[in-house]
């Protein structure tokens, strides 16, 4: 077995050493290359339903259709404005939760009695839809910025809260332990222990949260808001203009990427350490 490890690791390296440069850079570029074509692909599949099916612009518009109202909410300054909005409720919505949910999941993660007396109130929070929790909100708080803030916190809590506690309670025993030994305080074993080790599984938290922080405004925005995307999408349904439906429809996907985007390369970055 292990001569045929050592035999098949030899012909990788000779077939590494073979390939000329050209194949080099298509291997480590092809990744990149295959996002333009995926979005080429889709975008000529899409033309080509439009164009085979005969839909009118009011039930599938054409790309082209899609760019021209783009451009014209664009020009005038309303698509902006409501993705200015959205973006502020997200924001605000992701500090406020992320926050919380980290400081409490790390009490409950330190304190097992915290946890079962709060577990069956927070389990009890996140099994209503925030579908059905956002009019309440909005009849508390009011159809402004405010009752969208508290949706987006409440959506982004729960993913951030768990993974904090799986993260604190996952860290190794034994390093605890040596910790101990070099007479660590409690700021040293958080600082140079706990959150060091716990960071992988907080970025996977947080990549969940900023995603869902998404749905979250746009579900308090369809519920009541006067601004907003998922307000535009309301407004755009209503007059059957569906070219700008799909237009707030892929500006929300692109703040999911970005943010998703954000928060992958932050994790890079902080996280070289553990590929050295």
């Amino acid at each position: 077995m292990q001569e045929m490890t050592r035999l098949a690791q030899k012909t990788r390296w000779q077939w590494q050493r073979a390939a000329t440069p050209g194949e080099n850079w298509w291997r480590t570029q092809a990744h990149i290359l295959l996002i333009p074509l995926a979005i080429t692909v889709f975008i000529v599949l899409w033309q080509a339903i439009v164009w085979l099916g005969g839909y009118p612009s009011f039930i599938l518009p054409a790309p082209m259709d899609v760019m021209h109202s783009f451009a014209r909410v664009w020009a005038d300054g309303s698509l902006w404005r409501h993705t200015q909005t959205t973006l502020r409720e997200i924001f605000v919505g992701l500090a406020v939760g992320i926050s919380t949910a980290t400081v409490l999941g790390y009490l409950l993660a330190k304190n097992r009695w915290l946890e079962r007396l709060l577990a069956p109130y927070i389990v009890a929070s996140q099994s209503v839809p925030v579908v059905a929790v956002a009019p309440l909100l909005i009849i508390w708080f009011g159809a402004g910025y405010l009752s969208k803030m508290l949706i987006v916190t409440l959506i982004v809590f729960f993913p951030m809260l768990v993974n904090t506690i799986v993260g604190i309670r996952g860290v190794d025993a034994d390093l605890r332990e040596l910790m101990r030994s070099l007479n660590a305080n409690r700021w040293q074993m958080f600082t140079k222990l706990e959150v060091p080790a716990a960071l992988p599984v907080l970025f996977g938290g947080l990549k969940v949260s900023v995603t869902l922080s998404v749905i979250g405004a746009v579900v308090g925005e369809f519920v009541g808001a006067d601004a907003g995307l998922g307000f535009l999408i309301n407004q755009a349904r209503g007059l059957f203009n569906t070219p700008l439906v799909f237009v707030a429809i892929f500006s929300l996907i692109a703040i999911a990427l970005a943010l998703h985007g954000a928060v992958s390369l932050a994790e890079t970055l902080v996280l070289r350490w553990r590929s050295n």
